[in-house]
């Protein structure tokens, strides 16, 4: 077996036992980037000789030069809105097109910390804004199934560089399902942890009360490896929750028996497909064969959640875009001979369409005129959202649905039909408006070979059991281990 294709526990139990080197499994996933990169278009920046001299120095070491832990020696990505000294964070954006931070975010010094191999920056959405990919200033990444379907977004790279072998791992975030939706179309597993548990110090932010930083990885196991690395307590994050985390490793047991499962009648209902819907039901219908009790219930104020989202993270959004002007933050054009043209050309090139069109929505929204009937009423209307959730999560443990309504589309679809393609989150971003934790994993494939994404929802730091309901579901299919066959002349079929 290649070794780019192994999981991380399986590579980390090679490792244990001398089987194989850092270099060799390093040197084996840039092998793969270098046969598959040019289909894919997962990366922005690739840090070759950086990882390849890190592996070299801890085989160097030896095991007795550090400390040993399941991410030690295992190569990943992350997504270019993450901060990391030394080497660019684009944001995949023209204004930030030569940005190189001073300092690391949180997630990135924990992973150096335990001696994780960073292979480069993910593409994504730009300023990871967006739901297919399409929005990089620099490159198209490609869902590895069918190089004609978006990988979705915002965490495109990230996404597609796990389906394709690229990484070991990945971590994406995840703003109104853009961990999750991607997760869903490329056929992997994504999660975004609850508010609060996984620092967004070092993030460059979209919307910073719904961010939030999680893993993709190639199974449920790989998941909760990734979780125990990167959450926790972080000072330097106003919003973190100083709160003690388990071992969520010891979290994946296979058992589901007497766990109450709630099907939102409403998330159903509006899948744009038959296929979706159907094997999601199946995969409900498997739980309640082992052992778990499946109801369904309603959600009436699901309608509300996909405009509240825009509503209220587009607000944010134009607050936190204010500081790219050109003069203090940003892209500054050249020509320009005042500070008024220096910031209308700034902003006016250095973000793309589809981030202008969010910052007008968000000045809208927080015009003195308008603040009461748009930004206020969709902030009163989270709450309720979240009141509902919570509601239905003190009957049951976990709410189960279709991660997104559709299998992947084709790429330029979205741009023919924006609004409708914004309906296709009304399973997703629920989570991100109530804080809450929530798990995409494959549960099967649509008639056209493209994966089907089944997400598990739960009540506000329940990750752990979310992570062992996948396990268990996990445990008793086979879709998790199915992957795109990438080999030039080969035909992509699961």
């Amino acid at each position: 077996m290649e070794l780019y294709k192994l999981t991380i526990h399986e590579a980390a139990r090679l490792l244990d036992r001398r089987e194989i080197s850092c270099t060799e499994l390093t040197e084996s996933i840039i092998s793969r980037i270098t046969d598959v990169e040019d289909r894919i278009g997962a990366f922005i920046t690739l840090d070759i000789d950086r990882a390849l001299a890190h592996a070299k120095f801890l085989d160097k070491l030896g095991p007795a030069g550090y400390e040993k832990t399941a991410l030690t020696g295992i190569p990943y990505g992350l997504k270019d809105n993450i901060c990391t000294s030394g080497i660019k964070t684009t944001c995949a954006s023209k204004m930030l097109e030569n940005y190189v931070p001073c300092y690391d975010a949180t997630v990135y010094r924990k992973l150096k910390a335990v001696n994780s191999i960073l292979l480069g920056k993910l593409n994504l959405d730009s300023f990871a804004i967006g739901s297919s990919g399409e929005t990089s200033y620099y490159v198209q990444t490609s869902n590895p199934w069918d190089p004609e379907k978006v990988p979705g977004g915002s965490s495109s790279g990230s996404a597609a560089a796990v389906a394709a072998d690229e990484v070991m791992f990945s971590l994406g975030t995840d703003t109104g399902g853009s961990i999750r939706q991607p997760a869903s179309f490329c056929g992997i597993v994504g999660m975004k942890p609850t508010y609060g548990l996984v620092s967004r110090y070092g993030l460059v932010a979209f919307a910073s009360s719904l961010d939030q930083i999680g893993p993709l990885t190639k199974d449920v196991t790989d998941c909760a490896l990734v979780l125990n690395a990167i959450a926790g307590y972080d000072a330097m994050d106003s919003t973190s929750a100083n709160r003690p985390c388990p071992d969520y490793s010891a979290c994946l047991v296979d058992d589901v028996t007497g766990i109450r499962l709630a099907l939102p009648r409403e998330y159903f209902n509006s899948c744009q497909s038959d296929e979706v819907r159907s094997q999601v039901i199946k995969a409900a219908q498997m739980f309640e064969e082992m052992g778990a009790v499946v109801e369904e219930v309603s959600l009436p104020l699901s309608e509300y959640s996909v405009p509240v989202y825009l509503m209220l993270s587009s607000a944010e959004g134009a607050s936190n875009l204010a500081r790219f002007d050109g003069i203090m933050y940003g892209y500054r054009p050249d020509g320009a001979n005042s500070p008024e043209e220096i910031y209308k050309r700034s902003r006016t090139e250095g973000f793309d369409a589809n981030v202008k069109r969010r910052i007008m929505l968000g000045n809208l929204a927080l015009d003195s005129g308008k603040f009461k009937n748009y930004y206020l009423k969709a902030a009163r209307l989270r709450t309720m959202i979240k009141q509902e959730l919570d509601k239905i999560l003190g009957k049951y443990d976990i709410i189960l649905s279709p991660t997104t309504t559709e299998t992947a589309f084709r790429f330029g679809v979205i741009r023919e039909n924006t609004l409708d393609k914004y309906k296709q989150d009304i399973c997703i971003v629920p989570a991100n408006l109530a804080g809450l934790p929530a798990i995409s994993i494959p549960c099967g494939f649509d008639s056209t070979g493209m994966p089907i994404g089944m997400q598990l929802m739960g009540k506000a730091f329940s990750d752990g059991l979310l992570l062992r309901v996948a396990y268990t579901f996990e445990q008793n299919t086979d879709y998790h281990i199915k992957r795109p066959m990438l080999h030039r002349g080969d035909v992509n079929a699961v």
